[in-house]
């Protein structure tokens, strides 16, 4: 499992006298069915119902592959029929369900650290039938595939980290062939938009519902379209996006890209701060914050300490002065969401899935996702637990 503070059930339990162990399975039974409260009432049919509930604990369970068959097969069923009827028939509302979720995370994990991040995944897939697949670029494989891409928000904090909104992108080849969309059940009221477009539809989203975003951060792919930094201006939302190397600041002398001002900059003023904990320990560079002078925005500049000549770049935007460690480490909360990607994807089977329509998309990942949330809760509860066990004086006998 993936080291992201999320309990390992079986390691722990083992690893525990028998009536604790006990004791935190039935809290994590608990949660589960607390967890499962939340999201049922969305669920109109008995059958409906009961479906999701299984479908979500054999996302839970250490089943391998995580789909309608193994699935079923976790429920004690011959054949998946019934698990297929939930993602493609079943009369239930994905995004209601989503807004359950996102609920269910912010009111637990909340914290003042709190940072809420845009990023992609790709979902390999074979033929041409899956809503939105074509040969593009996908991140996670590091090459064009014949994928799905997935946009996502991501809350990160300290008490934990974990997926709260879905996009599925649909390329302009979809979107400009309406029977294709037809055939994989895309609605004609669903238009082309690309990547920040479908992350800003996300962040309105996660302001209408009345919650507050301190942090935004995103790669270069975000951190480069002026019309989402201006949304995020417009909206009150402080930033630090990567940008890249040919990103114009506004200086007393003109527009100077961002490699520029860094080569100008004078050698003093790096300070050398971490990034965040990584799985080799913390991730340590220097930094060095500019102020362009004629500019709304800052810039950050990351240097490598092994590879000097290596440095990154990040567009900053907030609405009070801020120390470079903190925009040091909002920049460096984009980096556990691809740990969060990758524990989704293996724990709860978030690319599992055998579906082609539009819609059974959503709500295999959506399912993908409470799942996962209630992993991240949990683990932030039983170190809450600990903790406080952890500062209790111990008591003479």
């Amino acid at each position: 499992m993936i080291d992201l503070g999320v309990p390992d059930m079986e390691q722990d339990l083992t690893a525990l006298p028998e009536t604790n162990a006990d004791d935190r399975l039935a809290r994590w039974r608990a949660g589960f069915e607390d967890m499962f409260a939340l999201v049922a009432g969305r669920f109109a049919q008995a059958d409906s119902r009961h479906r999701a509930r299984m479908y979500l604990l054999g996302l839970l369970s250490g089943a391998e592959r995580k789909n309608s068959w193994t699935i079923a097969e976790q429920a004690g069923d011959l054949a998946p029929d019934g698990m297929q009827r939930l993602l493609n028939f079943y009369r239930w509302d994905a995004d209601a369900v989503r807004d359950d979720l996102r609920d269910y995370v912010l009111d637990q994990i909340t914290d003042p650290t709190g940072v809420v991040v845009a990023d992609e995944t790709g979902f390999l897939k074979k033929g041409t039938k899956s809503a939105g697949v074509q040969r593009q670029y996908s991140g996670t494989a590091g090459r064009i595939e014949n994928c799905q891409l997935g946009v996502f928000l991501t809350y990160v904090s300290a008490r934990g980290r974990a997926l709260i909104d879905r996009e599925l992108y649909l390329p302009a080849s979809w979107t400009d062939d309406r029977e294709r969309c037809a055939e994989a059940g895309i609605d004609e009221d669903v238009e082309f938009a690309t990547k920040p477009v479908l992350a800003q539809h996300m962040l309105a989203r996660l302001l209408e519902a009345g919650r507050d975003i301190d942090w935004f951060t995103a790669d270069e792919a975000y951190g480069d379209n002026p019309g989402l930094r201006t949304w995020l201006e417009d909206n009150d939302i402080d930033y630090v996006m990567a940008v890249s190397c040919d990103q114009r600041f506004t200086t007393p002398k003109g527009a100077v890209r961002a490699d520029a001002l860094a080569r100008s900059a004078p050698r003093k003023g790096w300070q050398r701060l971490s990034a965040g904990e990584g799985s080799k320990g913390r991730r340590l560079y220097d930094w060095l914050l500019l102020d362009p002078g004629a500019d709304e925005h800052l810039l950050v500049v990351r240097r490598s300490i092994s590879k000097p000549d290596e440095l990154a770049y990040y567009i900053c935007h907030t609405r009070r002065p801020v120390p470079l460690a903190e925009l040091v480490r909002v920049a460096g909360s984009r980096w556990g969401v691809e740990e969060t990607f990758q524990f989704a994807k293996n724990e709860t089977g978030l690319d599992h899935y055998q579906v082609r329509k539009y819609q059974a998309w959503y709500r295999h990942v959506t399912l993908s996702m409470l799942a996962a949330a209630f992993l991240a809760v949990t683990a932030s509860a039983e170190r809450d637990r600990d903790a406080k066990g952890a500062s209790q004086p111990a008591t003479s006998v």
